[in-house]
């Protein structure tokens, strides 16, 4: 056990937050699932007695650009002091931007609650394990605009040497796109009838 792990740690709960970014993930990596699941035993290994999974969020992106219930209802597990330390199998999964990021990290400063990955044990209150989560967020962070730049790269000489590949939409298809916009723009949000 690591001299980070404390008795008031242990105290209380530790939260494993489960996530794969996409449907596919959850449907193909199923050994990513099984490692990420087994971290309630590791939960368990370090001394915690309760042990709380929050697996709400397949499929869903880490980026900040969908809503992520089970990110919310850590978020306010954390804020409410009863979180001792929150497990994920890499830390960058628990969220994709800085945004989230920093302020799940700040939350656990002020909270006195560990952050614990693969690679170690981190208290975020110490300056150094800070700065190491700060690198992690950035990095994690970097790593999608990165990735998401050269599928935009790609895409575009594709596009330049003509072999893209493309349907048409359906006149159905638009036609419904077009009645779904204009009941948006004068329904004023309230939906009345379906679109």
């Amino acid at each position: 056990m690591s001299e980070k792990i404390q008795p008031s740690h242990i105290e209380r709960e530790a939260y494993v937050y489960i996530r794969q970014s996409s449907m596919q993930q959850v449907r193909t990596r199923l050994e990513g699932q099984r490692r990420q699941y087994d971290l309630r035993e590791r939960a368990l290994t370090l001394g915690f007695e309760r042990v709380i999974v929050i697996d709400e969020d397949p499929g869903r992106s880490g980026t900040g650009s969908v809503e992520r219930p089970g990110f919310g209802r850590l978020l306010a597990a954390v804020c409410s002091g009863k979180v001792g330390a929150v497990l994920a199998l890499e830390a960058s999964r628990l969220a994709r931007n800085n945004r989230d990021w920093h302020h799940l990290i700040d939350l656990c400063a002020m909270a006195s609650t560990l952050v614990i990955d693969h690679d170690g044990i981190y208290d975020p209150s110490l300056l150094n394990d800070r700065l190491l989560l700060g690198l992690k967020g950035t990095m994690s962070e970097f790593e999608i605009s990165l990735l998401r730049q050269r599928a935009m790269e790609a895409r575009r000489q594709k596009v330049g040497r003509r072999i893209v590949r493309s349907r048409k939409p359906s006149r159905a298809s638009f036609a419904s796109f077009v009645s779904w916009v204009v009941c948006v723009k004068f329904c004023s949000g309230i939906v009345t009838r379906n679109c």
